[in-house]
């Protein structure tokens, strides 16, 4: 049976939610919904995020940070709820007029420096301090090659297959279809670049891991979109090597809990403030 089909309109009008897990919040204007200002902690750097895949890449690096003894990374990290609507409020677009998470801001600038887009903090925070990032030519440039492949193929997973798989009202057979073999095929491209390097640009891990490892890592473990059986993820043995390798790093475990808001209550740091938080307020022991 194929898929029913539509006749766009001459004029597109928003006249009904578009359906789906995300509808209330999916909207054709920026914008803010509300008044609201942000919370500000103690530290140099505020993020304000959620444990998303986006969000955890930036977790991850100021773990790391932190873990190779760069002091001035020490960060608060707020929880920003966008099933509620929190990325809407005015203080939220004052710091990212795009309304996603997360948002970053560096509190040793004057005037304080705003940071959007996971993959512009990254780079922001490499620069800063010096770290995660190759000095070499060639390999700085391999480390951004691969960064700038996860900004421009993570869209295609998360909201062409994450979504039309797992999120919308209907299942179609043809976006499914498009967007599993581009998903296949992205895989097939970090399989091979990972057969005989360590990390993915090269022999140093850089930022360029700790942005494709959130979104592929979780996806070669059958994590996300419950999806692992239909993509056949066991294949891509290289990849799974490589998650495997950045599981065990201390810091990515700790960047992966903060600001999570699901899965076991003891893997969850919704709001970081301090480093003995990760010992005294998992959401277990809030809750406890």
């Amino acid at each position: 049976m194929s898929d029913p089909t539509y006749t766009p309109p001459k004029v597109w009008t928003w006249d009904t939610e578009s359906g789906g897990r995300f509808a209330k919040i999916n909207r054709p204007i920026a914008g803010p919904t509300h008044d609201k200002e942000l919370p500000i902690g103690k530290h140099p750097i505020q993020l304000y995020s959620l444990g998303t895949p986006n969000g955890v890449k930036v977790t991850i690096m100021l773990e790391e940070l932190l873990a190779a003894g760069h002091t001035g990374a020490e960060y608060d990290a707020w929880l920003i709820n966008i099933g509620e609507g929190d990325q809407f409020s005015s203080g939220y677009v004052d710091l990212n007029p795009n309304s996603k998470i997360p948002v970053m801001a560096d509190h040793t600038t004057d005037p304080v420096t705003r940071v959007f887009e996971s993959g512009s903090i990254l780079i922001y925070l490499a620069e800063k301090f010096g770290a995660f990032l190759p000095s070499d030519h060639h390999k700085r440039t391999e480390a951004i090659n691969w960064l700038m492949w996860q900004m421009g193929s993570a869209p295609y997973l998360g909201g062409g297959f994450g979504h039309f798989y797992a999120y919308a009202p209907e299942k179609y057979e043809y976006p499914i279809n498009r967007f599993a073999m581009e998903v296949k095929r992205q895989l097939d491209v970090l399989d091979r670049n990972l057969a005989d390097r360590e990390y993915m640009a090269g022999d140093e891990y850089s930022i360029a891991d700790m942005a494709i490892w959130p979104w592929y890592g979780a996806l070669v473990k059958g994590i996300v979109y419950d999806a692992g059986e239909f993509l056949q993820v066991h294949e891509y043995k290289h990849v799974i090597r490589w998650t495997d390798q950045l599981a065990e790093r201390d810091a990515v475990q700790r960047g992966r809990m903060v600001n999570r808001t699901f899965g076991d209550p003891s893997s969850q740091l919704r709001e970081r403030h301090e480093a003995s938080d990760f010992d005294t307020k998992t959401q277990d022991k809030v809750e406890g």
